[in-house]
């Protein structure tokens, strides 16, 4: 035998009060005793009441009182990177604070000869305000959707987009500050391990031509530093993701590449700290030491408790950033205040960079 869900209607009637009583009593709002709420809300836990339903309350309040977030990439790959967790843990912190729920959308539905398919949750779903929390690109058309639908948005680590607000690092002030730190060592000949470069995803050496092409804000800041520094930068490799191993891939690219001690780089900088284990790993592989034959830098500041020594790189404040998107959020929702803020990173100098290899150390080929 079936048994209908208890209403509304059923615990005023318990109560012995009006429904728009009741409701009052669920909404804490309005001129009501609170001896009159707690027989309210004894009648509902009486009869097994859980409450008005959300759909209702969205109708009266105009507001869904959800915040849809974006994320950069797969959420399968997404999860796997320290990075993204932390940043999401700091967001959604705030949001609960503020009693607003959290709807994960992938990056994207598609990317099909150079053409991004957005992921129809963002032309559907209810929210109020969406989180791009790995930015924004050129031309993006998850911003034109939204824009189209009025939802106002967040960006995070991206192009600045017009009437948004934009929470950012400062990428190209840390990777100035690791490569004065090398420099400083003695390195000259570098080369660079970086993120993905857009949303058509590649992994391989990059030529003028695709250097062209770097459309995430990350990615094109991290590069930039390395650019403008002068050093000896004697290639560029991009990989897909950021993980270990993609590091590890783009570390054997370079071995392979440089097969001789005499004309290998002696330092890398790579764009994230997953992407520098990696390399580390397969230097490893190869029977080389770390920093002995090669300084490794990254960029992230994780803990990973696995590794073999401790990364020199750049902290950035992950929960933080991510707590100030949703503070962000916060202040749209209150007023329409739409903020900037950009937030300071720290070089932390670890055991995987040292002084270059000098001709009469001796090296493992």
């Amino acid at each position: 035998m079936s048994h209908a869900r208890p209403t509304l209607t059923d615990v005023a009637r318990a109560a012995g009060v009006s429904v728009s009583t009741a409701s009052l009593a669920f909404s804490a709002s309005g001129p009501i005793a609170d001896s009159t709420r707690a027989k309210v809300l004894d009648a509902a836990t009486e009869l097994g009441y859980g409450g008005p339903n959300p759909a209702g309350r969205q109708l009266r309040s105009g507001r869904y009182d959800i915040v849809g977030v974006v994320i950069g990439d797969k959420l399968k790959r997404s999860f796997r990177d320290p990075v993204s967790v932390q940043v999401l843990d700091g967001l959604t912190s705030a949001l609960g604070e503020a009693d607003l729920g959290v709807l994960l959308v992938p990056g994207v539905e598609s990317y099909v000869d150079g053409e991004i398919g957005v992921d129809p949750l963002l032309t559907s779903a209810g929210m109020d305000v969406a989180v791009l929390i790995w930015g924004a690109h050129t031309s993006d058309p998850r911003v034109e959707t939204l824009r189209k639908r009025g939802i106002p948005i967040v960006v995070g680590e991206g192009n600045e987009v017009e009437g948004s607000s934009l929470v950012e690092i400062d990428d190209h002030g840390g990777v100035v500050a690791t490569i004065e730190h090398l420099t400083g060592l003695g390195h000259e000949r570098f080369v660079t391990i970086t993120l993905p470069f857009r949303m058509g995803r590649r992994e391989g050496w990059v030529d003028d031509a695709r250097r062209e092409l770097v459309d995430w804000t990350p990615t094109r800041h991290r590069l930039d530093a390395v650019l403008g520094s002068g050093v000896d930068l004697v290639g560029i490799y991009e990989t897909e993701a950021s993980l270990v191993e993609n590091g590890a891939a783009a570390m054997r690219a370079i071995l392979e590449r440089f097969p001789d001690p005499a004309t290998r780089p002696t330092a890398v900088v790579a764009q994230s700290d997953l992407l520098a284990a990696g390399a580390v790993l397969a230097l490893h592989e190869a029977g080389l030491r770390v920093p002995e034959d090669m300084s490794v830098a990254g960029f992230d500041g994780l803990d990973l408790p696995w590794f073999s020594g401790e990364l020199t790189t750049v902290i950035q404040p992950l929960e933080a950033k991510g707590r100030e998107m949703g503070l962000a959020v916060r202040a749209l929702l209150a007023d329409g205040t739409v903020t900037r803020t950009t937030m300071p990173v720290e070089l932390r100098i670890g055991t995987t960079t040292g002084p270059p290899p000098s001709a009469a150390a001796p090296r493992n080929s």
